[in-house]
């Protein structure tokens, strides 16, 4: 890895982790098709590029996050809810995702419905919000749906962010309150990811373990580990402010516009066997 494709990638990781437009989605889009291959510790890289979002999160919502731990503790109880389906989900099934999907000889089909799909979703999503009259104070019956959306938002393509929000407003949610609470269930999943496939790398052995994905990446991946967290977290900043001014304005049409044609590019590519 060079360090410009570090600044690259953060650079993306950043934008599109609080952009509906799926982070894990693009990440694997640009790996492919820049040929980055470094090993196991590509995972690891994707990882630390999401801990940069993660820090840009909680310089935005510091006071939302000191709040969780005030009494009664109910939005912290939601959130701990929120977030166990994305748990279960992601520990079973990401080693099969990274194989079968971000690694298959069909990525870029399968990358460009995944696509489509959040593009629908977000279509649908700003026609509902512009016309609904009642909206419900954040609860379980808001809260659960975002939960389950953030479990199938483990597909590369499916955007998290995008994803919770929508069914959040769907279930009838504040469009605000749906989407601070979405960008707080964004720091349990990305810390618990890190922690999980941290310990799986530190414990195994030969080509599986981190010390082997580390001799593979090359000498300068320290130094690209270091640029790919600072410019994720600086783009997730801007990111995140671009995504609240949106969802005030119910405005989705751009973003879905621009995943049907990534959607596109991902199936011209492939049929050129350039993914």
């Amino acid at each position: 890895m060079q360090w410009w494709q570090a600044i690259v990638l953060g650079l993306t990781q950043g934008l599109t982790e609080f952009l509906p437009v799926s982070s894990s989605g693009h990440l694997t889009f640009l790996q492919r098709v820049l040929g980055i291959d470094i090993g196991g510790a590509e995972l690891f890289f994707n990882l630390i590029l999401h801990l940069g979002t993660l820090v840009a999160v909680c310089v935005i919502f510091w006071k939302d996050i000191v709040a969780l731990f005030k009494k009664p503790f109910k939005t912290l109880l939601y959130l701990i809810v929120a977030s166990i389906p994305a748990a279960i989900v992601g520990f079973f099934l990401d080693d099969v995702i990274d194989e079968h999907i971000t690694g298959g000889a069909y990525a870029g089909i399968i990358l460009a419905v995944f696509f489509l799909i959040t593009a629908g979703v977000l279509f649908a999503t700003e026609i509902y919000a512009k016309r609904r009259k009642k909206v419900l104070p954040l609860c379980w019956r808001t809260t659960i749906p975002m939960g389950v959306a953030q479990a199938i938002a483990v597909l590369p393509g499916i955007s998290r962010s995008g994803s919770t929000i929508a069914a959040g407003i769907f279930a009838g949610g504040d469009s605000d309150e749906v989407a601070h609470f979405s960008f707080l269930m964004s720091i349990p999943v990305i810390l618990g990811g890190f922690l999980v496939e941290l310990v799986k790398g530190l414990v195994k052995t030969g080509e599986e373990s981190f010390a082997y994905s580390f001799q593979v990446a090359g000498p300068q991946f320290g130094w690209c580990i270091a640029i790919g967290f600072i410019i994720s977290a600086i783009a997730g900043l801007f990111a995140i402010k671009v995504m609240l001014t949106a969802i005030k304005k119910a405005n989705y049409k751009w973003f879905s516009l621009y995943l049907v044609l990534l959607a596109i590019t991902c199936i011209v590519l492939h049929c050129c066997g350039l993914f």
